[in-house]
C-alpha cells in the first residue's frame, strides 16, 4: 500500500532511489484573480501566512478560495526541525499592532473560519501565548460570527501559558504531535512526545475542542501511525489530521515513502473505530486544510 523511495525501509539520512511524484500529489500553479488579491491583501498588511512560509501544496487552491492561515510571531522560527521548511534563526520582538492587521485582513477576506498559528518562540517568557490571546481577541471583535483555530506550539510544557490561549477561548487548539515518538530524535529533536499529549489532555480536560495531525512518509510503519492515532484519541483529540509528508528540500529529512490513497482512508477508517469524531486522512491534507469544515462558526 506504498511507494518506497529509499533503497531499504529505514528513515535514515543515506543516499535514496528518486522516485517520480505520484499523480495524487499533483497540483496545477496558480491562475485564479482571487489568488493574487489573497496574496497582495497579505503583503500589504505585513503579514505571514505559514501557507506560504511552509511552502504548503495547497496554497493555490486556499488562496484563490480567498483563505489562508495566518502565521504570527514573526516568519523566523527558534526550532530547526528537519521536516519544516520555516527557517530558524534570530526572531524580531512580536509586533504589538499585528493582531489589528490580523483581524482585518479575515474581515476583508470575509472568513467564516480563521486558523492562526505561529513560529516556535522559546525565546519568550510565555511562549507567545499572550500574543495568540490578544490576535485572538482582535479577530473575534471583527468577526463575531466566525470560528477561530489556533495551531499553538508545545509553549515548552508551560502550563500558564497553555491556560492563557485557553482562556481566550478559541473554538479549536491544535497542537500537532507530528510523527511517531520514535522519530522525534530526527524529525522534532526540540520537542517531546509525550509533552505534546499533556498539552492535548489539558485541553480536553479543560473542556476544549483539542486537535492534532501527523505526517506519513519520514520512515514510520503502518502500525506505529495507528499507535499514534490511538495515542491522541486517548488524550481526548476529536479532531486528527493525517497527510503525506514532502521535503521542502534535499537538506531536510529524507522522504521515506509515497502513501497510496487507499491507506489513507484505511487510517481515517481505524481512527474512526476507535470513535475520533473526525479523521482527515488524504495525501494533500495538511493541519489547515479545509479546517472550517470540522466547526460550526458561532457555536
Amino acid at each position: 500500500m506504498t511507494c518506497k523511495t529509499s533503497t531499504s525501509g529505514s528513515c535514515g539520512d543515506r543516499p535514496q532511489k528518486a522516485m517520480r511524484m505520484p499523480p495524487w500529489l499533483r497540483r496545477p500553479l496558480a491562475s485564479d484573480k482571487r489568488f493574487f488579491s489573497t496574496t497582495g491583501l497579505v503583503d500589504d498588511l505585513g503579514l505571514f501566512t505559514v501557507c506560504k512560509a511552509a511552502n504548503c501544496p495547497n496554497r493555490q487552491e486556499c488562496y484563490s478560495a480567498g483563505t489562508a492561515t495566518f502565521l504570527i510571531l514573526g516568519e523566523t522560527c527558534t526550532r530547526n526541525c528537519r521536516f519544516c521548511n520555516i527557517h530558524p534563526g534570530q526572531t524580531a520582538a512580536p509586533s504589538p499592532d499585528e493582531p489589528e492587521r490580523v483581524a482585518k485582513a479575515a474581515r476583508t477576506l470575509g472568513l467564516r473560519h480563521i486558523v492562526i498559528t505561529s513560529v516556535t518562540r522559546d525565546d519568550l517568557e510565555d511562549g507567545g501565548a499572550g500574543h495568540f490571546a490578544r490576535t485572538i481577541t482582535a479577530v473575534r471583535m471583527a468577526l463575531p460570527q466566525s470560528s477561530i483555530e489556533v495551531l499553538i506550539p508545545d509553549f515548552q510544557g508551560n502550563e500558564q501559558a497553555l491556560r492563557t490561549v485557553m482562556d481566550a477561548a478559541p473554538h479549536v487548539i491544535n497542537h500537532n504531535v507530528e510523527t511517531h515518538p520514535a522519530l522525534y530524535s530526527r524529525v522534532r529533536p526540540q520537542a517531546r512526545y509525550e509533552q505534546s499529549l499533556e498539552l492535548l489532555r489539558r485541553v480536553h480536560a479543560a473542556g476544549g475542542t483539542a486537535k492534532s495531525g501527523l505526517m506519513v512518509g519520514l520512515g514510520e510503519t503502518d502500525d506505529q501511525v495507528r499507535e499514534v492515532i490511538r495515542d491522541l484519541h486517548a488524550a481526548g483529540c476529536s479532531i486528527i489530521t493525517i497527510g503525506q509528508y514532502l521535503p521542502p528540500s534535499k537538506e531536510h529529512h529524507p522522504l521515506d515513502r509515497y502513501v497510496t490513497p487507499e491507506q489513507f482512508e484505511a487510517y481515517a477508517d481505524y481512527g474512526k473505530s476507535l470513535g475520533v469524531r473526525h479523521v482527515f486522512s488524504a495525501p494533500l491534507v495538511r493541519s489547515s486544510y479545509q479546517a472550517g469544515s470540522f466547526v460550526q462558526p458561532g457555536a
